[in-house]
């Protein structure tokens, strides 16, 4: 023992750095510790002025120190970094040689659990929120009184009915243009986007959106990328309900306006037909009480005029005011119908502008609607085959056809 240790004195020594940076290089070579997934809780979450995010994770029995740099911290990062999340963070193991500690350097952190879905949801918010697509300025006013409404949704859900039950109770006198479209599926994005494009040639004052709830993977569809930069681009104002309030898509986010259901959605888009009569009438009302007024204080100053006139005896200047008081009368009532009447010709010529794009209307004008017996309208070619049988419902009849 003795020989051993005289003899380790003419060893020479290594510093702590090269031991620090020895280590550094064995971790740094290992296969596994360069490219790996680390799960665990968060704790000692720090984010200096520096922007790059220091934390610990730990299982019941360890530690892990991390560090991950600003230039990594995605959205998807940020929304996992917080104290107490189980998270999952990739990266690799490497010694910080100034303390001699090693530890994870991260560059993709992940809640744990959440799956892709939701991680490829805000890669891609984030991507189109810092190209302005959701900016508020971009947003288009959603029209009060909109003379003709559409509708992109399926034909088989409740959220159809719910909306056609809805605009029918409050703004009944406009027409519902509706563009069908699968609203879940593998199908369903480029089904939403074709039936979008159909519904705004028809030029709509307003397009509702919308499906009723669903799991993520259900609401998938309303996350397409053609989808959301298709619905950006729109001239026309667009409003969204899609699931529950608590649902989210990027649909929602490009949207003019964000319904919390399809419920939701229709009552933004429709004025209270019940108000705006109630509004009318109290117009009406105020209009015939203000000339009333203007009449019966014409009147009483006439009266008070001819006592005087007549105590000074001016008998057909009196007659002459009279004659005159009775032709301003005439006149004021002339006026109050002419307004009224106004009134009415410009609610008529509003209601039969509603009834020119009537969807029977639509029909009239020489298209027509096909139908699958047992299978219900048809969309598109792809729907029918040789030999199917279809009725053709047109304006003035329906008509038995087969395809050949």
């Amino acid at each position: 023992m003795l020989n051993q240790s005289f003899l380790s004195l003419g060893t020479p020594a290594l510093s702590v750095s090269d031991i620090n940076r020895q280590i550094k290089n064995l971790l740094e070579r290992d296969p596994i510790l360069e490219d790996i997934w680390v799960r665990g809780e968060i704790s000692n979450l720090s984010i200096p002025v520096s922007g790059h995010a220091y934390f610990t994770l730990k299982d019941a029995k360890s530690s892990l120190k991390c560090v991950i740099w600003r230039s990594n911290l995605t959205a998807a990062a940020n929304s996992a970094l917080k104290n107490g999340n189980d998270v999952e963070a990739h990266g690799k193991i490497s010694v910080y040689e100034r303390e001699g500690i090693y530890q994870l350097y991260a560059d993709e952190i992940r809640t744990a659990g959440l799956g892709k879905l939701f991680e490829e949801f805000l890669r891609l918010k984030d991507k189109l929120e810092k190209e302005g697509l959701f900016d508020a300025e971009r947003k288009i006013k959603i029209p009060e009184i909109p003379q003709t409404i559409g509708i992109v949704t399926s034909l088989t859900g409740a959220a159809l009915q719910d909306m056609l039950n809805t605009i029918q109770k409050r703004w009944p006198i406009a027409p519902i243009l509706l563009s069908p479209a699968a609203v879940q599926g593998v199908e369903a994005p480029a089904a939403l986007f074709n039936a979008f494009e159909r519904l705004e040639k028809e030029h709509p004052d307003v397009i509702i959106i919308g499906r009723g709830g669903g799991s993520i993977e259900d609401l998938w569809a309303f996350n397409d990328e053609f989808l959301v930069r298709r619905i950006a681009e729109s001239p026309v104002p667009v409003i969204s309900g899609i699931g529950h309030e608590t649902d989210f898509t990027l649909v929602d986010f490009v949207a003019d306006l964000r319904a919390p259901t399809p419920t939701g959605a229709a009552v933004a888009a429709t004025p209270d037909i019940q108000e705006i009569r109630g509004y009318l009438d109290a117009l009406s009302m105020q209009l015939t009480n203000c000339m009333r007024d203007k009449i019966q204080t014409n009147r009483s100053d006439l009266q008070l005029l001819a006592h005087r006139l007549e105590l000074r005896a001016p008998f057909r200047q009196i007659q002459q005011e009279k004659q005159s008081v009775d032709q301003l009368q005439i006149r004021l009532m002339q006026c109050l119908n002419h307004i009224l009447q106004q009134e009415r010709l410009r609610l008529s010529a509003i209601d039969q502008r509603l009834a020119a794009v009537n969807p029977e209307s639509v029909l009239k004008r020489g298209y027509a609607l096909i139908e699958k017996k047992g299978k219900g309208l048809v969309t598109s070619a792809a729907e029918l085959m040789p030999q199917d049988s279809v009725r053709i419902l047109m304006a003035d009849g329906n008509v038995e056809a087969t395809i050949q």
